[in-house]
């Protein structure tokens, strides 16, 4: 068993450990290194220290050579470390042994992710979510919890020990509180269904705000929306999607979506369970894929939220490349991002620098795909015009006392509602 540490009056003190291995290449290791520092910070944890690990040898025990792992062991008891946390995945059984090799607690990348969705999740539907992931990946790991008890074996031979009869009666607990759960989301999922199908009898666009974890998103949502969308700088400040309606310059209005960030090496249990609110992405006319300037490391956070965007159905959605905080940029660095980002909108939420231009380049996007008609409206159906104020480009208009003439642009998904009004 780990040894017991009291870290109710501070933090916990994590020591952390990068692995480079055949499909691995240093400079990725230690960018993912890097990456997990942000992961442990944010939910609170203490880094002290780090150390980045060479595999050359894998062992079904402890997934590095037991040399390596006795250094790793000493470099975290000589920080005074309370856990050790691998930006590897780990096998119950590693862990285990791990933790008996340590006399530490420890865990990896996935069990970290998971942990800060537990911590941020405020809506039922996310607490849904964050539970299902936990319990699938608790499961495996029960005979970890009760192996002290499995020892104890009592009655006659062949009957299980009561570690075992543990184990059983909370395996068919989690089991039965897993199904319960996902018959709950089916439940969240069909209403959230329910409301995207209202929201299109409504005809009104709808946009997603996309990126890396920590870009800014809810920020752009914020600034162009007046929301109040939480904003911190952590990672996965926002699990649950918030909507708010954007009026447009020209007229007409579109839906926003802030949406959870993405990361490398997201647990698949996590990009399964928050399935209903990735939907959001797929569902969209048009994507506002956000990226953070200052980062080093920004095409790559670009490319792992193009993977998971084509996950999850939505790689082919249409979207602007809005890359932020370039507020934090020298003037040097500044004047390389239109090599670095062909075709992106530069901005920065905190200064207001290229909000409107932003605007305009996602009207213009809703309307890119969209045909030019010239209808002529009469007065019967006078609300259709207002329709075309509010969904379409107006180009030109004439008005007679009859009806009204108009040339715009509309989007796809009103064209055959204006077929019958056409003229040359």
């Amino acid at each position: 068993m780990a040894e017991l540490k009291d870290t109710a009056t501070r933090a916990e003190r994590a020591f952390l450990v990068g692995v480079q291995t055949d499909t691995i290449s240093k400079g990725e290791a230690e960018s993912l290194l890097r990456e997990l520092g942000g992961l442990a910070t944010s939910l609170g944890l203490e880094i002290a220290g780090s150390m980045p690990v060479k595999v050359r040898e894998r062992t079904a025990a402890l997934f590095l050579g037991t040399g390596k792992a006795d250094e790793v062991v000493a470099a975290a008891k000589a920080e005074n470390a309370d856990s050790i946390v691998f930006d590897h995945p780990l096998t119950p059984v590693q862990q285990r042994n791990w933790e008996k090799l340590a006399d530490l607690k420890v865990y990896d990348r996935s069990e970290l992710i998971i942990k800060i969705f537990a911590s941020r999740a405020l809506t039922k539907e996310a607490a849904l979510q964050v539970e299902l992931a936990q319990l699938q990946f608790s499961l495996p790991r029960l005979a970890h919890s009760y192996e002290a008890l499995s020892r104890q074996r009592g009655g006659r031979y062949g009957t299980k020990g009561s570690g075992e009869q543990k184990i059983e009666l909370d395996r068919r607990a989690i089991e039965k509180r897993i199904h319960d759960i996902e018959e709950e989301l089916k439940v969240v999922r069909k209403s959230r269904e329910v409301q995207r199908k209202r929201r299109e009898r409504l005809d009104v666009p709808r946009a997603a705000v996309v990126g890396y974890t920590n870009a800014g998103k809810s920020s752009l949502l914020n600034a162009l929306t007046r929301a109040s969308v939480l904003v911190e700088d952590k990672l996965f400040a926002t699990l649950d999607p918030t909507t708010r309606r954007l009026g447009l310059s020209k007229g007409g209005s579109l839906l926003l979506t802030d949406t959870v960030g993405f990361v490398r090496n997201l647990p698949h249990g996590l990009v399964e369970a928050f399935k209903a609110t990735l939907e959001e992405a797929s569902a969209a006319d048009l994507l506002v894929h956000v990226v953070d300037a200052s980062d080093p490391e920004a095409e790559l956070h670009m490319k792992t939220t193009d993977k998971v965007l084509a996950e999850i159905g939505a790689g082919e959605v249409p979207r602007i490349l809005a890359v932020n905080k370039v507020d934090l940029l020298d003037p040097a660095m500044r004047d390389a991002l239109s090599a670095r980002f062909p075709g992106a909108r530069i901005v920065s939420v905190k200064t207001g620098e290229g909000i409107p231009e932003l605007l305009s380049a996602i009207e213009e996007g809703l309307t890119a795909n969209a045909g030019i008609l010239r209808v002529r409206i009469p007065d019967t159906d006078y609300g259709l015009v207002a329709l075309l104020r509010r969904e379409a480009q107006i180009l030109d208009e004439e008005r007679d006392d009859e009806g009204t003439t108009l040339s715009c642009r509309v989007p796809d998904r009103l064209v055959s509602k204006f077929e019958k009004y056409r003229v040359e």
